[in-house]
């Protein structure tokens, strides 16, 4: 039944482009409320296509998005974040009535590339979310004391968070501080790290007022989020190896008062045992 439904994507955007805007405005909009459960479905765009011992896990876009109308579909879940091409194929597929929706902006730093610390603007702009109705932005700042690219994503940054907020839009900023490990990015995960990126992100811009975080769960988290009165979602992560540990983090994490909710892909689209409604549910429950 859901090849069906996704042989009407593919003849719309072949026959009726326009449809995907007619969708958009047609669209009830979602509600950012105090708590909140968002799916995350950027990471194709990066080239980022593993999830646990998938290699190849979302490169099927059939199959991702069947995944992301299950968890939409289910009780609780605020919204989605992604970027363009995935966002319209829901719209079209019908999955984002009353809810929130929140574009990707910068995908440009590809995973495993020379230049992944340079995480240009190569997604949604501040207009194109505005125009088509959604309800905010998501960066990536990735800063890497050794890269001089990352002031240049600083810079794309503080710019996307001001034009959010010219049209009082969420502006979404995922920090961390990286390094190279054998060539390869890796983002550091400990108290210190975050506090830092933290306190980097919650001043980019000409103002704060439209700015959310998104962070992960490491040690020490009540320090860690004492950095920042901004509102923060918890962001999911890879496919954990413990999924009770996880959820016990996040549920921890979620006793802050900054902590407004989470932000998951992989760890509830492609749990271990494939049960994402299960996996969605178990999610919606820690709030």
């Amino acid at each position: 039944m859901f090849a069906e439904r996704l042989a009407a994507v593919v003849d719309a955007r072949v026959r009726r482009p326009r449809s995907i805007v007619d969708a958009a405005a047609a669209r009830a909009p979602g509600t950012i409320g105090e708590r909140l459960v968002l799916l995350a479905a950027d990471h194709p765009a990066r080239g980022s296509l593993a999830a646990g011992s998938r290699p190849m896990a979302m490169a099927d876009r059939g199959d991702l998005l069947e995944r992301l109308c299950v968890a939409l579909a289910r009780p609780g879940v605020g919204g989605v974040l992604g970027t363009a091409d995935v966002l319209e194929d829901l719209l079209l597929l019908g999955a984002l009535d009353g809810k929130v929706v929140i574009g990707s902006m910068n995908r440009g730093g590809l995973a495993g590339s020379a230049f992944e610390i340079d995480d240009r603007f190569t997604g949604y702009g501040a207009e194109a979310i505005a125009v088509m109705g959604f309800d905010g932005g998501k960066m990536l700042l990735r800063i890497d004391p050794d890269d001089p690219a990352s002031v240049s994503t600083m810079e794309g940054c503080a710019r996307a968070v001001d034009a959010l907020a010219r049209r009082r839009l969420m502006a979404m900023v995922e920090p961390f501080v990286s390094h190279r490990v054998d060539g390869r990015v890796r983002n550091q995960l400990t108290p210190d790290a975050m506090v830092r990126a933290i306190s980097v992100a919650s001043g980019l811009g000409g103002t704060s007022a439209y700015t959310w975080l998104k962070v992960p769960v490491v040690p020490e988290m009540e320090r860690v989020m004492a950095a920042s009165t901004l509102p923060a979602l918890l962001l999911g992560g890879e496919v954990p190896a413990d999924p009770d540990a996880a959820f016990e983090g996040w549920r921890k994490a979620l006793r802050l008062p900054t902590v407004r909710g989470i932000v998951a892909g992989r760890s509830l689209l492609y749990p271990a045992d494939d049960d994402v409604a299960g996996a969605v549910d178990t999610a919606v429950s820690l709030l």
